[in-house]
């Protein structure tokens, strides 16, 4: 049987063919320490844990959910939002649970891009942005991110581009995988180049919560909403990564559309999973008081690994990774990880995974165990 034409358009998802490899090496016997991949390796709170043992045996429990997610789960993000960033969401029209964020990319895409729309992916960013665009026959067009610049796109320059085909532009602040953030000045100046330009503005949004002292949502702009649509997502939050629990907010008219497409997608989303994410949504204080002094402890020791390689980083940077920079005359991205893989039994995320402005870049995940990262610096 020959496949369909449009997995000409993209490549098996790096990871899934990288870590098959790091497997292999594991096999052989290789020590090896993964600092690829932001899987967090710590539980969920115990409420968490307890939602959901008790959950199971409730009365349709076991049962098929609604499309829309259970009504106490929206009102939790709503809840959520509101306290953590002073939006506000309608439960009933204005979020829209999802298996996690990344299943809400291709929802997302396929509600709004016809085959031959335009759309901006950034350069660095998550790859999955243009996997999913050449999926559903859309055109990526990727806008520059430079250090220099603070990885955040020169809107003037764009400006003057030809943008009366893009119907959709990816951002993700705080940024993956630099870790770069944006004032209020600059998520205005992304929504007022949105309006402008009619363009649906996308922010993918599951790190403000990881070493961020000043959690931020694009949908507090005013007037976002009708222009804007946020992912969020409690994995990396929340150490819920496997539960795939996800939700976007937006005006009631674009989660409408998307909810045409989930709903033909999925079942909904089990009630025991959904019960487990109302009570992370409740955490209190200290949950991210105690999940960021585990990640500082961690970055600290990343980026004494970082200084025993040369690398240049930024203090400053939020979430879950250390994005470094190659010291002048290193080898490629790429070949310098196989390097390190091989040589030492350490894996480390190439930059340019993300796209061609990562090149000269590698980025650490602090999903590391404090005994593994000594370790690593050891090793060198």
């Amino acid at each position: 049987m020959v496949t369909a034409d449009r997995l000409n358009s993209v490549k098996e998802y790096y990871f899934s063919t990288k870590l098959r490899e790091v497997r292999g090496l594991m096999a052989q016997g290789k020590p090896i320490i993964n600092m690829g991949i932001g899987s967090p390796d710590l539980a969920p709170s115990p409420q968490v844990l307890e939602t959901l043992r008790n959950s199971i045996i409730d009365a349709g429990a076991h049962q098929y959910q609604s499309y829309q997610g259970l009504p106490q789960l929206r009102k939790a993000i709503a809840d959520f939002y509101q306290q953590k960033f002073d939006v506000a969401v309608e439960p009933d029209s204005e979020i829209l649970p999802l298996m996690g964020s990344k299943e809400g990319i291709m929802h997302i895409s396929m509600a709004f891009l016809n085959e031959g729309d335009e759309v901006l992916l950034p350069n660095p960013g998550y790859p999955t942005y243009a996997s999913v665009t050449n999926l559903v026959g859309g055109v990526p067009v990727t806008y520059d991110l430079k250090e220099e610049k603070g990885w955040f796109p020169d809107l003037d320059e764009l400006a003057k581009k030809d943008l009366s085909k893009v119907k959709l532009m990816w951002i993700s602040y705080p940024h993956m995988p630099t870790g770069a953030t944006a004032t209020m000045e600059q998520l205005e100046s992304l929504v007022d180049f949105a309006k402008r330009n009619n363009i649906l503005l996308l922010n993918d949004n599951p790190y403000s919560f990881v070493l961020s002292n000043n959690p931020t949502s694009i949908l507090s702009i005013e007037g976002a909403k009708e222009h804007t649509l946020e992912l969020n997502s409690l994995s990396k939050t929340f150490n819920m990564a496997g539960w795939r629990v996800g939700m976007v907010l937006g005006s009631a008219a674009h989660i409408t559309a998307i909810l045409k497409v989930k709903s033909n997608m999925d079942s909904g989303m089990f009630y025991g999973i959904q019960m487990g994410a109302i009570a992370a949504l409740q955490s209190g204080p200290e949950w991210f008081e105690a999940l960021d002094r585990v990640y500082s402890t961690r970055r600290e020791l990343m980026f004494e690994l970082a200084d025993t390689l040369g690398c240049t980083y930024d203090k400053n940077a939020v979430g879950m990774f250390v994005w470094c920079k190659l010291p002048k005359g290193a080898l490629p991205s790429e070949e310098f990880i196989d390097q390190v893989l091989y040589e030492k039994d350490i894996f480390i995320a190439p930059g340019t995974i993300f796209g061609s402005n990562g090149e000269g870049y590698i980025r650490f995940s602090l999903c590391v165990k404090e005994e593994k990262i000594k370790e690593a610096i050891a090793r060198f």
